[in-house]
């Protein structure tokens, strides 16, 4: 029994929509959602067979681990972006701003920022009043030389 193409949920629709979303795209409520769901709508006198429901429960577990691993991974890169930037205090570096303006001047302070989509984090030194992405700075001096 295919019920996952035959059950229209908000995980598939979510999953189809405009935006080019595919099924990779759906995460692990999702995913659990649309399984119960399946469950739940299965003809009993014909049910899913044992080895798809451990199937899916394997792809649950893939997906599981997956997500672990990318937030392991971001946790490493902010750590080793943050130990990078650290480095660059009493510095003196040229950057750009967010808008596209040349700064230069000392780094005084390094900081972790939340994006404006809330799901990533990025570290910025800071330059006076001015906060730079660390990605966009361009030269680095040492001040003390």
């Amino acid at each position: 029994m295919d019920a996952i193409s035959s059950i229209p949920t908000a995980a598939q629709q979510k999953a189809t929509s405009q935006f080019g979303q595919s099924l990779n795209d759906v995460n692990i409520e999702d995913f659990m959602k649309l399984m119960i769901t399946e469950l739940q709508n299965q003809d009993p006198l014909n049910p899913m067979d044992n080895n798809e429901i451990l199937q899916q429960l394997s792809q649950i577990r893939d997906v599981s681990a997956t997500e672990h691993l990318t937030d392991t991974l971001d946790a490493v890169l902010i750590g080793q972006n943050l130990s990078t930037a650290g480095a660059l205090i009493g510095k003196e570096v040229s950057a750009l701003t967010d808008t596209g303006t040349e700064v230069a001047g000392v780094v005084d302070r390094v900081s972790v920022e939340p994006d404006s989509g809330g799901g990533q984090r990025t570290v910025r030194i800071h330059i006076g009043s001015e906060s730079i992405d660390l990605k966009n700075i361009r030269n680095i001096i040492d001040a003390s030389s």
